[in-house]
């Protein structure tokens, strides 16, 4: 007869799981956003996050692989160490992999920032359809349980202020060795940086559909000075893997 925790341990687990504590972290690839978000989509993919495996290439960036002390020769698109920063979820379900490289998750895009999308992207959907049709409105909270992420400075700090001394508690091996040591350009202070639309996106008017918190810490200075988005009907448009 199996012993009794073994039991409890399992209760506990379904327990978690049907609760909706439990959000299983499946990647998408940013085609699957950008098929709503254009806008968002066409931007990001002039910036540097967009940019991110392609630093990875031999002879890329010569100049700043010397001053960190690498071989600018070496290809560490299949590196471990370092291809976690410049993809998405890197390591997790869905996620890039080095064995099987998928092309939309390979650079920092939308679920580096705003989580899995397989989970909270159905609800987000729905939501948005129900403010088109009847002007219902969502809360926000309602995506944040199904895996949306609004705080998400910890994931940025977990590849920018991955080095020794940087004053961030979960420092740890392998670490960057781009450090503001090697170049003070790589100072990161969260909250000036995520303003940066060349390293995020553009941010556009968003039509009002999800209510309440949590919201991200700039959302409405965001708002305030967001450009209304102009419908050209081009999404990403990478092909999907």
């Amino acid at each position: 007869m199996k012993h009794p925790i073994t039991y409890l341990f399992a209760i506990l687990v379904i327990f978690a799981f049907l609760s909706g504590h439990v959000v299983a972290e499946t990647f998408e690839g940013r085609q699957k956003c950008s098929s709503c978000h254009k806008a968002q989509g066409k931007s990001w993919r002039s910036t540097a996050h967009a940019k991110a495996m392609e630093s990875l290439k031999p002879n890329v960036r010569e100049e700043a692989k010397i001053k960190a002390k690498l071989d600018p020769a070496k290809d560490y698109s299949k590196d471990k160490d370092c291809v976690g920063c410049h993809v998405d979820g890197f390591g997790k379900k869905g996620g890039y992999a080095i064995d099987k490289p998928r092309r939309q998750v390979a650079a920092v895009g939308c679920e580096s920032c705003h989580g899995a999308g397989r989970k909270y992207r159905g609800e987000h959907r729905k939501g948005g359809q129900a403010f088109e049709r009847s002007g219902k409105t969502t809360e926000r909270k309602v995506l944040a349980d199904r895996g949306q992420d609004y705080h998400f400075e910890e994931s940025c700090n977990a590849c920018h202020l991955n080095y020794e001394g940087s004053g961030w508690k979960g420092a740890k091996p392998p670490y960057t060795p781009f450090t503001p040591e090697v170049d003070a350009k790589y100072t990161f202070k969260f909250d000036e940086m995520v303003k940066d639309s060349k390293a995020m996106h553009e941010h556009y008017k968003l039509d009002g559909a999800f209510v309440g918190e949590p919201k991200f810490k700039f959302h409405d200075e965001f708002q305030a000075s967001a450009q209304i988005a102009k419908e050209d009907g081009a999404a990403d448009e990478e092909d999907e893997d």
